[in-house]
């Protein structure tokens, strides 16, 4: 993937963190509130844009890293469940949002174990 389209893809996670967040806060605050899920939404949020500015730091830095790609997975699998859960109240859907987690924890793991060439 080139640094140009890791660059635009960060931007959007990040573009999409803040208004998720925003509508969280105020456009879907009821039903969070009577679904008992503000939590949710707000871990998925902050991992959200936490895994957002890694991805754009990753993007700006010279070494083109498969860690982008997990924190990307992450992001989708991870947040996409706790957002979708907060919304729906399926509980289900708690069970998917582990595997969006070991993406996290893969990304990061790249990272510690990472070798400049």
């Amino acid at each position: 993937m080139s640094q140009n389209t890791q660059i635009r893809i960060a931007a959007v996670t990040l573009f999409l963190g803040v208004t998720l967040g925003a509508f969280g806060a105020h456009g879907f605050h009821d039903l969070l509130v009577e679904n008992g899920r503000t939590d949710n939404w707000q871990t998925a949020t902050l991992y959200h844009l936490v895994h957002g500015v890694a991805m754009l730091t990753i993007a700006f830095s010279s070494q083109r890293s498969l860690g982008f790609n997990f924190m990307l997975a992450g992001v989708l699998i991870f947040c996409g469940s706790l957002y979708l859960l907060a919304l729906t109240n399926i509980t289900k859907l708690g069970a998917i949002t582990p595997l969006g987690g070991v993406c996290f924890l893969i990304a990061w793991a790249r990272w510690i174990f990472h070798r400049k060439q």
